[in-house]
C-alpha cells in the first residue's frame, strides 16, 4: 500500500474511533464508549482525580458531566490526526451548568470550552486517554474566578503576591 493509502487508513481509522468517542460524550453512554475503547482503557482530565481505569469508570465520570450540564452539546472542532499508535481528537462543547460539578453548586452559566484528547491506541481501540482545556477559562465563564485582566483578577494577583499587571 503507498503513503498515502496508509494515511488514509489511519484517518478512516481515527475519524471512526473519533465519531465513537464524540457519541459517548453525547449521551450514547457505555454502548459507544466500548465500541471505541479497549476493556482497560484510562482515561485523566483536569477533573479527574487521578487516571480513571475501564469503560464504567469513564461512563459514570461522563455521565456526572452530563448531570451538571444536561445540554450538553459536544462537536468536533478541527481534524483529527493520527499516526495508527497516537492521535489527537479535538473537540468544543457547549451546555449550561445546572448541576453540581463536583463540590461547585450549580451557575445556571452557559460555558464553551475548546480541548483535545490525546489518545493512545491500542488494536485499532483507544487504551488511553488524556483531555486538556483551559480549567481557568472554564472557571472564569461559571463565574467562579475573575476574567483575564480585570480589576478583580489584579486585586487577587496583588494579595497572592504577583504585584499588578498594566494592561496595554
Amino acid at each position: 500500500m503507498s503513503d498515502g493509502g496508509s494515511q488514509e487508513l489511519e484517518r478512516t481509522m481515527i475519524d471512526r474511533l473519533g465519531d465513537r468517542w464524540e457519541a459517548g460524550w453525547s449521551g450514547g453512554g457505555r454502548d459507544d464508549f466500548a465500541l471505541c475503547c479497549t476493556v482497560d482503557v484510562r482515561y485523566e482530565d483536569p477533573l479527574t482525580d487521578g487516571a480513571l481505569e475501564g469503560v464504567d469508570a469513564v461512563e459514570r465520570h461522563v455521565a456526572r458531566l452530563r448531570r451538571a450540564l444536561p445540554d450538553l452539546r459536544v462537536e468536533r472542532a478541527g481534524p483529527r490526526i493520527s499516526d495508527g499508535s497516537f492521535g489527537c481528537l479535538p473537540w468544543r462543547i457547549a451546555g449550561t451548568q445546572r448541576g453540581e460539578l463536583g463540590d461547585i453548586p450549580a451557575t445556571n452559566k452557559f460555558l464553551t470550552l475548546h480541548g483535545i484528547h490525546y489518545v493512545e491506541l491500542r488494536d485499532d481501540l483507544i487504551c488511553r486517554v488524556r483531555g486538556f482545556y483551559d480549567v481557568y477559562d472554564a472557571a472564569t465563564q461559571l463565574g467562579l474566578l475573575p476574567k483575564n485582566g480585570s480589576l478583580a483578577q489584579n486585586a487577587l494577583l496583588m494579595l497572592r503576591g504577583f504585584g499588578l499587571r498594566i494592561r496595554n
